[in-house]
């Protein structure tokens, strides 16, 4: 089964080539990965032409930040026989081509699926997948983040470029600004639009010691649909020779919709509940002497799910 939903070498032991720049501090905005998406469909080579800037209608900088979104996001990749031209995938392709799921992100389920793709690109997204996958404390200062995260980078690569202060607090400034409100009031009318991902409420900013937190709990705007499908990629990914997963790891495990989401105990029992039904018995969830798990009976094309609920 084609694990779409899921970056390419995403375990938690696979860190490749880590990155902390190519966004060009910017978090992406509304109109960015339809626009990068439109661009690549109509001239794969449009991000190395001389006239993306104008096709593109934003700042050389901005060119380049629509192209990390789009890459990182999963909607389109670079061909690796033509370095400079850039493919969309089947999830760009689905939410937005002219009759695609959501091409201008008026669902907020468009906008999980885009956090979850981003929060488990370990790779080009290296900061976002640390915070949501590696972190345990729920509330956070910048700059212990900071250390913390690169730290933690250090001691699972052995050999890379080392990162500059001024770097790695650039991109700790774009992560925070992906999930929270900008402060900005007087930067240009294109650099103050807030990120799409502000929407889901996920970091919340504390009023004391430049410090934020993780907003757990219900996702009233997270569908059942797209909760299983980003189950099912993550079972395929860590676990796909198991036909059963415990609740521990659907809450807490690296990858799992319960840590990307996240998803408190009532929340992630009232999705695992409605599993059955949703996939008419291939998965189920069970509590028995408490032991509480999800089994599978048959696979489930997450891509099923999300027709399903798009329509």
């Amino acid at each position: 089964m084609e694990n779409f939903l899921l970056a390419e070498h995403s375990s938690t032991s696979y860190l490749i080539n880590p990155s902390f720049s190519g966004h060009q501090t910017f978090p992406f905005r509304y109109t960015w990965l339809k626009k990068g998406f439109d661009a690549v469909t109509k001239e794969p080579d449009v991000f190395s032409s001389e006239n993306a800037s104008v096709t593109l209608g934003v700042g050389k900088n901005m060119v380049n930040s629509i192209r990390h979104w789009c890459s990182v996001a999963g909607l389109i990749y670079t061909d690796n026989s033509q370095r400079h031209r850039c493919v969309p995938t089947e999830l760009g392709k689905v939410i937005f081509e002219e009759n695609g799921f959501d091409p201008y992100l008026d669902d907020p389920a468009t906008l999980w699926l885009i956090h979850w793709k981003i929060s488990t690109n370990m790779n080009q997204a290296t900061t976002w997948y640390w915070a949501f996958n590696i972190l345990k404390n729920n509330q956070f200062l910048r700059q212990t983040f900071k250390q913390q995260m690169y730290d933690w980078v250090l001691n699972n690569k052995e050999s890379m470029r080392p990162a500059s202060d001024n770097t790695l607090e650039r991109d700790v400034n774009c992560f925070i600004r992906t999930y929270c409100h900008s402060r900005q009031t007087t930067a240009v009318m294109e650099e103050s639009f807030d990120c799409p991902l502000v929407e889901l409420n996920l970091i919340s900013e504390l009023h004391d010691d430049d410090g934020y937190e993780f907003q757990r709990g219900e996702k009233v705007t997270l569908p059942i649909e797209v909760f299983s499908a980003t189950l099912i990629a993550f079972w395929v990914n860590r676990f796909t020779e198991r036909d059963s997963l415990t609740f521990t790891d659907i809450l807490s495990a690296p990858l799992s919709p319960g840590r990307i989401f996240r998803l408190d105990e009532d929340t992630l029992t009232t999705y695992l509940e409605k599993l059955e039904g949703l996939t008419d018995g291939a998965m189920r969830y069970d509590e028995t002497a408490e032991l509480k798990q999800v089994y599978r009976h048959r696979d489930v094309d997450p891509m099923h799910l999300l027709k399903r609920y798009y329509g």
